[in-house]
């Protein structure tokens, strides 16, 4: 395999989803031409935060911020398609989509590169809720169409099972995240042979499902690279930021905890702030997170800085699409000194040495 399949998957799969919910989102809080940042922080149940200004942005911004100017040009992917297997397909792989957009991207590249390696058609997933029984069809949330044709030529890819093959009973393998071509030929392969139905279950790790909410380890110490509410607030003054920054917070309630956030920015607001009374049922309290992580995907994506607080797969997966959009104002909190800073000094290392897997996908 001489092209890793996962560039196609990353350089393709977008949101569907992500205009209808730019429309619905309300906009009294946002002073046009609002400039739009984005700011992930710690603590309780806080996640991630997005900041907006209201003046446009340039090297240095009336709140005092400094950053390199952007291009704003998105960049282009630097390779090309694999060739087609030139086979014809010896058999099925289904698998379903689990936690949330941020994950989505990783349990789908694994199965595609399983499905190239074994010349095997790959079946739509589902997408399934933290409810039990609770599901959605794949084009509910993403654009079906666009993603079989950028597979085109990669995997052959079908809407649902053929009716013999639904009778039959899959052979259920667990599949590590980042599936490597020997766990494939030495573990995934010899079943596949006897039994070409599979049905993957991509394992997390538990370290991922837990940086998510909190930012102690069991025993009481705080996880590398986790900023707290009041110390992102210190960061943020002394980087420039002014007190009139609009923060959007990506926590769905308020909690005790943020009213630090507010004290010191009091255009602070949650996506039960902005989120429309009629829509809220179906966003914010319809039994699982997908939609509200969408959403924040799609802010975080799109602003023009970003402030990752807590590391993880969402910081990484939205670095990741900010890369390929040119929106590369990415901002890393740190311990400040002194009574005033440079945003500039505290670029992402994902950006400032090009570390991230984008730069190796994209020229």
């Amino acid at each position: 395999m001489a092209v890793d399949p996962r560039q196609v998957v990353a350089g393709f799969l977008t949101l569907s989803m992500f205009v209808m919910l730019g429309n619905m989102i309300k906009h009294d809080h946002f002073t046009p031409p609002a400039q739009e940042l984005s700011l992930e922080t710690t603590g309780g149940e806080l996640n991630e935060m997005k900041v907006a200004d209201d003046t446009e942005m340039t090297e240095v911004n009336s709140a005092g911020v400094e950053l390199q100017k952007e291009t704003g040009e998105k960049i282009k992917p630097c390779w090309s398609k694999p060739s087609p297997n030139g086979q014809e397909s010896n058999g099925f792989v289904t698998f379903s989509l689990t936690m949330g957009p941020e994950y989505h991207i990783s349990q789908i590249t694994d199965a595609v590169v399983i499905a190239r390696y074994l010349r095997a058609t790959l079946v739509l997933p589902e997408i399934r809720g933290n409810e039990l029984g609770k599901r959605r069809k794949f084009g509910d949330m993403y654009d079906v169409d666009k993603f079989m044709m950028s597979l085109d030529g990669v995997v052959k890819v079908i809407h649902s099972l053929p009716d013999e093959v639904t009778a039959k009973k899959p052979a259920v393998i667990r599949v590590p995240n980042r599936v490597t071509e020997e766990f494939i030929t030495e573990t995934i392969a010899p079943i596949f042979q006897r039994n070409n139905y599979l049905r993957l279950a991509t394992i997390i790790s538990s370290t991922e499902l837990l940086e998510k909410k909190i930012c102690k380890t069991s025993g009481g110490a705080r996880r590398s690279g986790c900023y707290y509410p009041q110390e992102v607030v210190n960061f943020m003054k002394k980087v420039g930021f002014s007190a009139n920054t609009t923060i959007y917070l990506t926590e769905t309630w308020w909690h005790k905890s943020l009213n630090t956030l507010k004290e010191a920015f009091p255009n602070t607001y949650t996506k039960d702030d902005i989120m429309p009374a009629d829509n809220k049922g179906e966003f914010l309290k319809s039994g699982d997170s997908y939609l509200a992580r969408a959403l924040d995907l799609k802010i975080c994506s799109q602003s023009d800085v970003f402030i990752p607080a807590i590391p993880g797969l969402f910081y990484g997966h939205v670095t990741g699409k900010r890369i390929a959009s040119g929106l590369t104002h990415i901002i890393v909190p740190a311990p400040v000194s002194s009574t005033s800073a440079l945003a500039s000094e505290f670029v992402s290392t994902y950006v400032s040495k090009k570390s991230h897997l984008a730069y190796s996908c994209y020229c």
